[in-house]
């Protein structure tokens, strides 16, 4: 729940950096100095590029919750015992042993979607949030072609 409302109060936070840098950039546009015009055009711009960041993660975390919520609801979370620190991440060390069944599993099934988020899940403990994101990513598709087919 502390995730959510960190996103919520980032993407306010966001959203309010938007609206400034808009004002701004309006407010060089109308100047009609040909350097504050063209600093006012990519005011405009960068904030939509944010946006479109900003939506990117935004749709990425939600798919990514609703595949994990389906994986968890078919029992399919990983369940090595890994001590966790009182913040709720793992212990590295715990992440690195538990790691290679991980991969060695979704190396086995690559068209398996559970093996890329139980991957992703790994790789994740283990510290490397790129991959996680990319093997996250691949098992989101891959769940998303599961169920389209059928």
């Amino acid at each position: 729940m502390t995730a959510r409302v960190g996103v919520v109060v980032m993407a306010a936070l966001l959203a309010l950096y938007i609206a400034l840098v808009a004002q701004r950039g309006w407010l060089l546009l109308v100047s009609g100095d040909p350097i504050a015009v063209a600093m006012g055009v990519a005011l405009f711009v960068l904030p939509v590029i944010a946006v479109w960041a900003l939506g990117r993660e935004l749709w990425f975390g939600v798919r990514a919750e609703r595949v994990g919520r389906r994986l968890e609801a078919e029992g399919g979370l990983p369940q090595d015992d890994v001590a966790v620190r009182p913040s709720g991440r793992v212990v590295r060390e715990d992440g690195d042993a538990a790691f290679p069944a991980l991969r060695d599993d979704a190396q086995a099934h690559p068209d398996d979607w559970r093996a890329w988020y139980r991957l992703g899940l790994g790789y994740d403990a283990a510290g490397d949030r790129r991959r996680a994101r990319g093997a996250i990513r691949k098992a989101i598709a891959l769940e998303a072609a599961e169920r389209r087919a059928g």
